[in-house]
């Protein structure tokens, strides 16, 4: 956990997505890692949940600071 300037709570986590799709008929397998970032009260929350936990998310795409790369910041989510 860490703290902004404005003193909001702040959970920096790395997000991982593995599962098979379909894609043109054919199965395909996909994974994905993610940054994602969790503020205020939901900072609080997911900080309590234990490492490797699966894990619904709602939120948005950004770009990361100095526009290198993506973060998802969570602006909700629940444990599967």
């Amino acid at each position: 956990m860490r703290y902004t300037p404005a003193g909001i709570p702040a959970l920096d986590v790395l997000l991982e997505h593995a599962s098979e799709q379909v894609e043109a008929g054919q199965p395909r397998r996909v994974a994905l890692r993610l940054k994602a970032v969790a503020f205020s009260a939901d900072a609080e929350r997911l900080a309590t949940q234990p490492l490797g936990a699966t894990l619904w998310c709602a939120g948005f795409l950004t770009s990361a600071r100095r526009g290198h790369g993506i973060v998802f910041h969570i602006q909700d989510f629940k444990p599967i």
